[in-house]
């Protein structure tokens, strides 16, 4: 299986995990915002099958992070929200930790890839990857507030992203 094939079926499994996710949930928000996420994993899939047939695919823009912060502000005043949500954190967590393990794997493969077009294309999937963590980290945040001390919540680095998923 070469590079490209692999890219492939992680983002078309992403794809089928986030519609797995928005059939469970019954917030329309959230519904939106996995539904976007899978959206972003089909166009990450076209890219690495663009360049697969050594075609020049272009990233087109998401706005994905930007709906997920409207859709959190409108959530943060809904006090039943929370109670509405059936979504199993460790979920949550295992989809930010294939998030991750994408960010590293696109990064990985931009360090080494000699094409200059390639790579950037390849960075900005990471960066992708990358926001999708932090709406996951978003959503998994939200859900779990209620077993939160804020005593916990000092002692957080938000810098760990890279070695989010590792240990």
């Amino acid at each position: 299986m070469n590079v490209y094939d692999f890219a492939m079926k992680m983002e078309l499994d992403g794809k089928a995990y986030y519609q797995k996710l928005a059939e469970k949930t019954k917030l329309p928000g959230l519904k939106n915002i996995f539904l976007q996420l899978a959206e972003d994993e089909q166009k990450h899939y076209d890219i690495f099958k663009g360049l697969k047939e050594k075609a020049s695919p272009a990233m087109q823009s998401t706005t994905s992070l930007e709906q997920a912060k409207n859709v959190f502000e409108k959530l943060m005043t809904e006090k039943s929200a929370v109670d509405q949500l059936e979504g199993d954190l460790e979920g949550y967590r295992y989809a930010m930790k294939l998030e991750a393990d994408s960010f590293r794997f696109y990064e990985d493969a931009a360090s080494r890839e000699a094409d200059t077009k390639v790579k950037s294309l390849l960075l900005k999937v990471a960066g992708e990857e990358q926001n999708h963590f932090n709406i996951l980290q978003n959503v998994y945040d939200f859900v779990n507030a209620p077993t939160q001390y804020l005593a916990w919540a000092e002692f957080s680095n938000l810098d760990e992203f890279r070695n989010f998923g590792r240990g």
